[in-house]
């Protein structure tokens, strides 16, 4: 049973100097990435994704607007975004000219063609000027990480013949017997509960939005939803109890540009202590560190670290 993905680096080498606010570095570039992603792939007579009827295979829609056109899980009107930003390092910081910087991004569309959407996009990103400033950069390199048995992969600039090559989760593979985990909130995390969300992370509802988020992303972008019993897994869960809790709330708001309403992408971070029988959901949480848990993950929310406890 395996998940499989792509998680990349993208360089730049400052041209200008760039400013990311605190707590929007990955706002910025999500927000950013859609207007010229919209504008590089999308035909004249697409002006609005959502009734656009070649959806399903408009490289815009499916991954920066995906909707529901009837055959993806069932209760989703708005499908998750086949991406996460990883760019908090990024928060608050001022970068200067000829200063090198980063951002991760983690794509999980396996669909053929779509990692050059991103790396066009940013490409031109970089050119027309990035943050508040519109400081200007320069795309250096497109990096593939080292993942596990995989070597490092060069995407940009790359030969025209390479073909990306996704790195691999295995969700069923054995761990050593786990009893006490520590998970640490790195971002902002929100974790809805029956319709509301939750004030502490459970461990029921953390696995529970971990394993629901992975088989969503598994069905709708990779090769079908995990073949799981989502009912027993979620039972024994609930035999993992919290021993330790120290977790805040952090406030950030995000304003749209389409609408001009600002919306909270606030949540708790900190960290929690688990005890129970963890072994099996330890490949799940592990996940979580690439795909992230709860509301909004596609702003580099709900990203989490797992270390085991004596």
């Amino acid at each position: 049973m395996r998940f499989q993905f792509f998680p990349l680096r993208f360089e730049f080498i400052a041209r200008e100097s760039l400013f990311f606010p605190p707590g929007k570095a990955a706002n910025i570039l999500r927000g950013a990435f859609g207007l010229i992603f919209k504008r590089l792939a999308c035909v004249p007579e697409c002006h609005d994704a959502s009734t656009c009827e070649r959806r399903g295979i408009c490289p815009y829609a499916r991954v920066f607007e995906p909707a529901s056109t009837g055959t993806g899980p069932s209760g989703l009107s708005y499908w998750p975004r086949p991406f996460v930003f990883r760019a908090r390092h990024l928060d608050g910081r001022t970068i200067q000219p000829d200063e090198s910087f980063h951002f991760d991004l983690h794509v999980f569309s396996l669909q053929p063609g779509i990692l050059d959407y991103f790396i066009r996009t940013f490409a031109e990103l970089a050119r027309e000027g990035v943050g508040p400033r519109r400081g200007k950069a320069e795309l250096q390199s497109v990096k593939r990480f080292a993942f596990e048995d995989l070597d490092e992969q060069i995407l940009y600039p790359a030969a025209a013949d390479v073909v990306p090559e996704p790195a691999t989760l295995d969700l069923a593979r054995v761990s050593p017997a786990t009893h006490r985990i520590r998970v640490d909130f790195l971002s902002p995390t929100e974790l809805k509960h029956e319709r509301s969300i939750a004030d502490r992370p459970e461990f029921p509802i953390l696995f529970g939005r971990i394993r629901d988020r992975i088989s969503t992303l598994r069905a709708l972008y990779g090769p079908g939803p995990l073949e799981i019993d989502f009912r027993a897994l979620g039972d024994r869960s609930a035999g993992v109890s919290i021993t330790r809790c120290e977790v805040q709330r952090q406030e950030a708001d995000r304003r749209s540009t389409r609408t001009g309403q600002s919306h909270s992408i606030g949540g708790f971070i900190g960290f929690a202590e688990y005890q129970g029988e963890l072994t099996e959901f330890l490949p799940y949480l592990e996940a979580a560190r690439w795909v992230g848990v709860g509301r909004q993950a596609v702003w580099g929310k709900g990203e989490i670290s797992v270390q085991p406890l004596p």
